[in-house]
């Protein structure tokens, strides 16, 4: 029985040791093969896997595309390392201290400030239609491409295809994302081959991705297409059509100070939660013994905290959230983007 154990226990080694597909025998070590590691750049893509010969299949059965048209899309379409191995790092969080004075200085609020002035007719339009205040569209609009300069220098296609066929851990979504970018391009008629933008995949003045495109994005200016790259109106009626989706409201509060402590369990469960907590604005008022803006609807507020730095103690800021600024935590899911925005925007005033 002995000798059988051990004859067993060395195959059970020497499989892990020499099996090509196996896992490393003695896994003692972090590291995670990462997306990046399994490909080179300029890789071609096997467009003839069932992967892609599936999507072909829905773009022609379902979205009216020739199979010439794909052929002329696809052909020698390759891979992008570099989209893979900025999707792979783990940036680290910056606290709120260091992440605002990257996008509010002065010169951002004096041509926010400008722009608002600017296109002062455009944006009463945008507000009487929509019912978005213009400063928290100026201050995203600032955020994600600075004022349209710098909308991002990765090619869409061929990032959507890379992630689609080698980022493994979020292929789905990416499919998804592909699809809704060829669609909205002939929709649109836009070259799905000159578009750039971030090497996530979303790309326009506004940053959005296909998917919140084609259910988001809106013809503003009349020309019959929505277009997020040069046109305005369509840029600013988009900003706004989505945060009135996500339940914004005109002239109503978008956060509030609360102070720099929490003072019950419940307000510091609700925080503990991030973006998906939620407590009764009544109750917080009175926990925390100050008087509240009632918010629209008698919606529930959530709590954010900022650090302050080591300057000021690196004490820890406290609002509460209000309806508004969940609206923006949809566009991004991040509290210290929303407060960003939200600081942005009060500049502007």
């Amino acid at each position: 029985m002995r000798c059988f154990l051990s004859l067993l226990l060395f195959s059970v080694i020497f499989v892990q040791l020499f099996s090509p597909d196996a896992p490393p025998a003695f896994a003692g070590t972090n590291e995670k093969i990462k997306a990046a590691d399994l490909v080179t750049d300029n890789q071609q893509i096997n467009t003839a896997s069932s992967r892609y010969q599936l999507l072909f299949m829905e773009l022609k059965a379902e979205h009216g595309f020739t199979a010439a048209e794909l052929r002329n899309l696809f052909q020698g379409v390759a891979i992008n390392r570099r989209v893979l191995e900025l999707m792979d790092m783990q940036w680290e969080a910056k606290p709120y201290y260091e992440y605002w004075p990257r996008f509010i200085t002065s010169a951002t609020v004096r041509r926010g400030k400008q722009n608002l002035a600017k296109y002062q007719h455009l944006f009463d339009r945008v507000e009487q239609k929509f019912g978005v205040n213009r400063e928290v569209i100026v201050a995203i609009w600032a955020i994600e491409s600075r004022f349209g300069t710098n909308m991002g220098g990765f090619n869409i296609f061929q990032t959507l295809n890379t992630l689609f066929d080698a980022y493994p851990r979020r292929s789905d979504f990416f499919r998804k994302e592909l699809l809704n970018f060829l669609i909205l391009c002939k929709k649109n008629k836009i070259d799905p081959l000159q578009v750039r933008g971030s090497y996530a995949g979303a790309f326009g003045q506004a940053q959005f991705m296909p998917s919140s495109y084609n259910s988001y994005a809106v013809d503003f200016d009349g020309d019959a297409r929505v277009d997020l790259i040069s046109s305005l109106p369509d840029i600013f009626g988009s900003i706004a059509n989505y945060l009135k989706t996500f339940g914004w409201t005109l002239n109503a509060p978008v956060f509030h100070e609360i102070g720099d402590e929490l003072r019950s369990v419940k307000a510091i469960q609700v925080y503990n939660k991030g973006r998906l907590g939620r407590i009764d604005w009544r109750y917080l008022a009175q926990t925390q013994q100050i008087n509240l803006p009632r918010p629209p609807g008698g919606g529930m507020l959530s709590i954010v905290g900022v650090l302050l730095g080591p300057d000021r103690g690196d004490k820890t800021r406290y609002v509460a959230g209000y309806p508004n600024f969940h609206a923006i935590t949809s566009y991004n899911h991040s509290h210290k983007y929303a407060m960003t925005v939200s600081e942005l925007a009060a500049a502007f005033k």
